[in-house]
């Protein structure tokens, strides 16, 4: 039996050296069969971005060293900038790199490991997008004052949908709902919540083309419950910072407890708390339209109330004071006046008829006995006529003295204080004669008198009670 090793001597294949080029090309061949795809963790040290874009690092632990390439078209979509001493976790594929015969991993991904580098990964890209102006001020939207829909993107089987519907159904009854379903963690969540808000809009704007604006969406709530930096990470991704950006709707974010921040918030035009917290913000206009207009009622019925008593106040200071009397006398003078206007008139008319008559008299003495009847009967008919115009003119202005006196009769009987005690009312005064209004001006054993329709009575106080304010 020939022994293998004696056979090799005499194998011309196997006797033919390899070049360092052939060697190389069937060692890079092996890794990168081998080595497809592969996970390494390490430390980045000599981190390098060369004039292509290309990034040029080592991925070290505590006793191994692995070159490592990420070319531009790959480094575009890794969320974080590289920077030496921090721990990452790197997918790429093996090969050689034959120039120098080095051996190196092929970046595709790269993530950062712990939340120390999270923090880090999360400050670059908020420095950047802010340098951008993707955070400015004047960039914010106002949010609507009376919401009718509102767009939610969110898991619809998390805890952050149950917590919304919750606060909307209680404090709201006008605010309706649209759900775009979304996945809120892990490998893609990113672009499934840029691509709800994106679809969002869509909606919106179709809903205002075809002229459905009961359809539109007033404002987005972008929301998620608590949980670690890593399963908030989605929400720090570029691609949902720059949709909210793009919104043409208002967008809040709620995202984690109070103190959880995510790019999402600073992107947004409203950060809210917490997912509650951000329909409370939806809902809080109902409600302060609710209380404005209880508050307004309140204080127009306080007015009302006070002007009523100022206005009582007025009449009963009116109702006493000296002028009710000078209006008084003046309508008793008003109806003298009145009645003797009356009589002067009716004694003139009768004097003038009497006077017509006796010359009618005397010219019927002069005339012949036919002429004169004839003359009489006319004479007869122009003292009707005139008889009937003196009644007409007489019972006119009786009639118009006797309603203007009736006006003015009422008018002081509405105004008379003494038709207000008739009433059953009363009038304090102190011992001074002066008005009382107010219980605090009178002290126990003050004598009080009180002025009835009929009469006076003098009273000593036993008691007081002072009224609240009105």
């Amino acid at each position: 039996m020939t022994h293998p090793l004696l056979q090799s001597l005499f194998d011309e294949t196997e006797r033919r050296p390899l070049s360092v080029t052939e060697l190389t090309a069937q060692v890079r061949a092996s890794l990168e069969s081998r080595f497809r795809s592969v996970w390494v963790e390490g430390e980045i040290s000599n981190f390098k971005i060369a004039a292509s874009g290309h990034w040029y690092f080592t991925i070290k632990d505590e006793f191994s060293q692995l070159r490592a390439s990420c070319f531009r078209t790959a480094n575009r979509a890794i969320r974080f900038k590289p920077s030496d001493g921090l721990q990452v976790r790197a997918r790429g594929r093996l090969t050689v790199y034959e120039p120098r015969g080095d051996y190196e991993l092929m970046v595709e991904g790269l993530d950062p490991v712990g939340a120390g580098a999270l923090r880090v990964a999360f400050e670059q890209l908020r420095e950047r997008l802010a340098a951008e102006g993707l955070f400015d001020e004047e960039l914010k939207r106002p949010l609507p004052i009376f919401p009718r829909r509102v767009g939610i993107v969110t898991s619809p089987s998390g805890a952050a949908i149950r917590d919304i519907l919750h606060v909307l159904t209680r404090r709201t009854r006008t605010v309706h709902i649209l759900l775009a379903p979304t996945r809120v963690q892990g490998e893609g969540a990113g672009a499934e919540i840029s691509g709800a808000i994106e679809l969002l809009n869509e909606h919106h704007a179709q809903a205002l083309i075809e002229g459905r604006a009961d359809d539109a969406v007033d404002v987005i709530i972008v929301a998620r419950g608590g949980g670690s930096t890593e399963d908030l990470w989605a929400f720090n991704d570029e691609l949902v910072a720059r949709a909210i950006a793009r919104s043409r709707i208002p967008v809040i974010s709620g995202v984690g407890h109070e103190t959880d921040y995510t790019i999402a918030d600073f992107a947004a035009d409203v950060r809210a708390a917490t997912p509650s917290a951000a329909a409370e913000i939806v809902a809080e206009r109902e409600d302060d339209l609710d209380l404005h207009v209880h508050t307004l009622t309140r204080d127009m019925m306080r007015a009302v109330r006070e002007s009523i008593t100022m206005a009582r106040v007025r009449v009963q200071d009116a109702a006493m004071s000296q002028g009710f009397d000078d209006v008084r006398a003046r309508l008793r003078d008003a109806m003298r006046l009145a009645d003797g206007a009356a009589h002067r008139l009716e004694s003139l008319i009768n004097r003038a008829a009497q006077t017509a008559r006796k010359r009618v008299d005397a010219v019927a003495c002069r005339l012949s006995p036919a002429r004169l009847t004839s003359r009489v009967a006319e004479a007869r008919t122009r003292f009707a006529v005139l008889t009937a115009a003196r009644d007409a003119a007489v019972q006119s202005l009786l009639d118009m003295h006797g309603a203007r006196l009736a006006v003015g009769v009422a008018s002081l009987d509405a105004l008379s204080p003494l038709a207000v005690l008739g009433r059953g009312y009363a009038l304090a005064e102190d011992e001074d004669g002066k008005l009382l209004r107010d219980a605090g001006r009178v002290e126990i054993n003050d004598v009080v008198q009180l002025r009835l329709a009929r009469g006076r009575l003098h009273c000593r106080v036993l008691e007081t009670e002072k009224s609240p304010d009105v």
